[in-house]
């Protein structure tokens, strides 16, 4: 089955205006999906069985081992001939997901996660979408939050995708989700994925992408399930929130910023870095680490609620958890 403009109710195409009229292709774009795996011999079958039971088949399925030491080889048996298996040593999500573009042939890259999967649907509509607005560069659809193997919602309840003002919005929230499909020419033309991050890299390829003029596009319907345990929401939620005050940083020497942008994304590096700081204040509070709650108290270019809750922290954690009880502060 080919992507065709068969589009069942609630699969509405949410993407800004273009800039002039477009033309729809006579024919939808090419596709790869490219999953990166470590340590992933439990899940992956059901990855690359949901990326070769699409009803729109995708070109290229590649699997991109990052230096597993679990059998994953032994659990993608039953698909030799059927992907494509690149093995290299462990150097990050990062790395090997540009290790995955290195071998795409086609137009788009599509992004599966080794414990996540594809509804059947998924590449038809981001295909269609593709093939009706050959001006957008990233497209995705909603996903669902799977949660100890239970349905918790979409990403779109928390995190709403952007329709206007993209470029403002992504200071703000990764609003294209971690799994669209890239056009692969824009993604080479700023360097695919910066392997000198180790958690945020997806968020800030989309900055970077819609930075020098890309825009995106998702099909409002929940055709990808992010597999999420309890246990794992909130580890390593430090780092991970320090990583996004970095990616943004970055994004402060972007030679692609607009002057009248800099406020907004100085705030949000504001708001970001007080974030990260509050979270790590809880972190150290419960170790009793001190000397590293004096250290965040004069962090500066953080709100002085996130500076004073380290200080308290020091000498009263109880007083500290209730300066900080309210993680919607942001000033």
């Amino acid at each position: 089955m080919t992507a065709t403009d068969d589009r069942r109710p609630g699969e509405e195409l949410l993407a800004p205006q273009p800039a002039e009229a477009v033309d729809a292709l006579g024919a939808p774009p090419t596709f790869a999906i490219v999953i990166t795996a470590y340590q992933a011999a439990e899940t992956i079958a059901a990855a690359v069985r949901s990326a070769l039971k699409q009803e729109h088949p995708a070109q290229q399925v590649i699997v991109v081992d990052d230096g597993s030491t679990d059998d994953l080889t032994g659990a993608l048996e039953p698909f030799r001939g059927e992907i494509e298996l690149i093995q290299q040593e462990n150097r990050g999500g990062s790395a090997a997901r540009n290790r995955g573009l290195e071998a795409v042939e086609t137009e788009f890259m599509a992004v599966l996660d080794a414990d996540d999967a594809y509804h059947p649907r998924r590449l038809l509509v981001i295909a269609e979408a593709a093939r009706r607005r050959p001006d957008l560069d990233i497209v995705t659809t909603d996903a669902r939050l799977i949660v100890d193997g239970n349905p918790d919602g979409k990403l779109s309840d928390g995190s709403p995708f952007a329709i206007e003002q993209q470029r403002r919005a992504i200071f703000e929230r990764s609003f294209p989700g971690g799994w669209p499909a890239l056009r692969k020419e824009r993604l080479q033309a700023i360097g695919g994925f910066d392997e000198k991050m180790r958690i945020a890299y997806d968020w800030d390829c989309w900055l970077r992408l819609i930075l020098s003029g890309s825009s995106a596009g998702m099909v409002d319907a929940p055709y990808y399930d992010y597999v999420l345990r309890s246990d794992s929401l909130s580890a390593n939620r430090v780092a991970s929130l320090w990583e996004r005050v970095r990616l943004l940083e970055k994004a402060t020497r972007s030679p692609h910023l607009q002057p009248a942008e800099r406020p907004t994304l100085e705030q949000a590096v504001h708001w970001r870095r007080s974030e990260a700081v509050r979270e790590e204040i809880r972190a150290l509070s419960q170790a009793g680490d001190r000397r590293g709650l004096l250290r965040l108290a004069g962090t500066p270019g953080t709100a002085i609620t996130s500076r004073l809750g380290a200080g308290l922290g020091a000498v009263s954690p109880a007083l500290s958890r209730r300066l900080l009880g309210d993680p919607s502060e942001r000033v």
